[in-house]
């Protein structure tokens, strides 16, 4: 998806398992502990103190302190952070809170709660496997026996290479001043294991599912996660003089202007929780006016910029002089003094508009009689008995609904025609996916295989097969018997399989599809679901008394749902 880079990063325990293989066991209790130094260690060489982060040492002085006192434990204020040790989103919060720490000292209390679960005969486990456990342990240790700027050294050392928790904790002890026995003491006694399942339990009692979870002084946090936004967020909870030197350098945050183009016949263009998004992430003083297609300004604006859809999101040039203008460049185009938003942009102002009957052209035709209208939604004709998918082929999600789709096929037994349609978009006189080049040249495959060997819907084991491991480039031993892998790479690789996918392409683009898998029932019914019993429900819905319908198919027990956006 074009713009998910806008919304807020986190991992959750309720996002379904992104492999269409079924669920791996929960992981085993923890028994075992990375291998402790025979003694207690020195600093490990290579590595270093974390750059621009001083070591904070029980003696060492608390910047945040008034005086060189440190700050009542009633005047501090409490950031708390629900995480997964190993969640990449997570570790970067960990990371700024450990500089945090380190510039407002005592004026700043730093609790930390961990997002696990109890699994089959009580043992934990975690999104992020055992490793996770274990290294959720380790921070809590370190918490639990150390004050919070070692604890937070030790933690944001982790946190700089979380792909090799817990395995790089010997280095970060070594480079935090943490004492190995102690931490390992505690990791490895069933104490270890009494803090997690304890700060499970704070973390299920905050309702906190998405890692991270921040909240400052009681109030949840969902904005930028920067050192500046967050200093932003702490600094106003300080009621009493002096407040920390951290506050008092804070620049003031720069207003940003917005102008949203729109058209208020058009019932998907809303852009309110974009905008929400935009201001909670990124521009906390961000300033919105609308201006309506249907006004003098508005269709002016639309011509001069070149528009080619709506609704479009406007920042003033200024806007490049924000501290956090780098972050959204690449979402960015220019237009004249206008910094135009890369959003979707479904609706055409000038065309006819499909359902409202009225003749928004002047042609004479109105509605679905008017050309433009043909490909839509909403004027395509029933077909009874129908099913189509739009996919992309290495989505995980798809991957997981199209294997569902031998259970469904055969419960219907020859009642249910199937056809299959491709996402991707075209660029630079070629193609590109969500997923990379592989997963374009995998969609032509596929193609060609329908092309060539849909009759009976032969092309299916080819699918299904590569389906079962989308993730592998060995394709050729999916190519069954009697199909031809050189007469599909022929054709994948040629101008006939750009011809294809550019027809899907088309189509997708004319229905508004650009999630993977999108459902597509007797020719105009959308629906979206990844399970032999979801599909078939649909399918039912739109096709009262066909066959089939009365038998229970095989349903996720997951909740699962999901798709991969373009």
């Amino acid at each position: 998806m074009l713009l998910a880079g806008l919304l807020v990063p986190a991992c959750a325990t309720t996002q379904p398992s992104p492999s269409p293989s079924p669920s791996p066991s929960p992981p085993p209790a923890v028994t075992t502990a990375p291998t402790p130094p025979a003694s207690a260690p020195a600093r490990v060489s290579g590595v270093a103190p974390l750059r621009g982060i001083p070591l904070l040492h029980p003696a060492a002085p608390r910047r945040g302190a008034r005086n060189g006192i440190p700050v009542p434990a009633a005047e501090r204020v409490t950031l708390q952070l629900y995480v997964m040790s190993k969640c990449p989103f997570a570790t970067q919060v960990q990371q700024v809170a450990a500089r945090l720490v380190s510039e407002l000292g005592s004026a700043l209390e730093l609790k930390q709660d961990y997002i696990v679960s109890e699994g089959q005969g009580g043992q934990l486990q975690a999104l992020h496997g055992e490793a996770e456990v274990r290294g959720n342990i380790l921070q809590l240790c370190a918490m639990e026996h150390h004050d919070q700027g070692m604890a937070m050294q030790f933690i944001s050392c982790l946190a700089l290479n979380f792909r090799k928790i817990p395995d790089n904790w010997e280095g970060c002890a070594a480079s935090a001043g943490i004492n190995a026995s102690t931490l390992m003491g505690c990791y490895t006694s069933p104490a270890g294991e009494q803090l997690l399942r304890a700060s499970m339990q704070r973390s299920q009692a905050a309702g906190a599912q998405g890692s991270p979870t921040i909240v400052i002084a009681a109030q949840k946090y969902e904005g930028s996660r920067d050192r500046t936004a967050l200093l932003r967020a702490i600094c106003p909870s300080y009621t009493k003089e002096p407040t920390p030197e951290a506050c008092t350098r804070l620049p003031p945050e720069l207003p940003v202007k917005l102008l949203v183009l729109t058209d208020l016949r058009c019932a998907a263009c809303a852009t309110a929780a974009l905008e929400h998004n935009l201001k909670q992430r990124f521009f906390p003083a961000l300033q919105v006016r609308t201006v309506d297609y249907s006004t003098d300004d508005g269709r002016r604006l639309y011509r001069e910029l070149g528009l080619k859809g709506l609704p479009a999101l406007l920042f003033d040039e200024s806007i490049e002089q924000h501290e956090r203008y780098a972050r959204i460049r690449s979402w960015v185009q220019r237009r004249g003094r206008y910094r135009l938003l890369r959003a979707p942009t479904h609706f055409d102002p000038t065309a006819e508009i499909c359902d409202n009957n009225r003749d928004d052209t002047g042609n004479g035709r109105v509605d679905c009689a008017d050309s433009t209208c043909r490909a839509k939604l909403i004027c395509r004709p029933e077909r009874p008995r129908r099913l189509e998918v739009f996919v992309m082929s290495q989505c995980p999600f798809a991957a997981r609904g199209l294997l569902a789709m031998r259970e469904v096929l055969k419960n219907f037994g020859g009642r249910l025609a199937f056809d299959m349609h491709y996402i991707a978009e075209e660029s630079g006189g070629g193609f590109s996916s969500l997923h990379g080049q592989s997963e374009v040249e995998e969609n032509l495959r596929q193609l060609c295989a329908r092309k060539y060997y849909g009759r009976r819907n032969r092309h299916l084991d080819y699918i299904w097969c590569r389906m079962a491991d989308f993730r592998s480039n060995d394709w050729r031993t999916c190519v069954k018997a009697g199909m031809s892998a050189d007469r599909i790479e022929r054709c994948a690789s040629g101008r006939e399989g750009r011809q294809l996918l550019a027809r899907d392409l088309k189509q997708a683009k004319a229905l508004g599809i650009s999630g993977s898998p999108t459902w597509l029932a007797n020719n105009r019914h959308k629906f979206n679901g990844i399970t032999a019993e979801a599909i078939k429900e649909q399918v039912c819905k739109h096709n009262p008394g066909l066959r089939g319908c009365a038998n229970k198919l095989s349903d996720g027990t997951d909740g699962a749902s999901g798709s991969c956006d373009q």
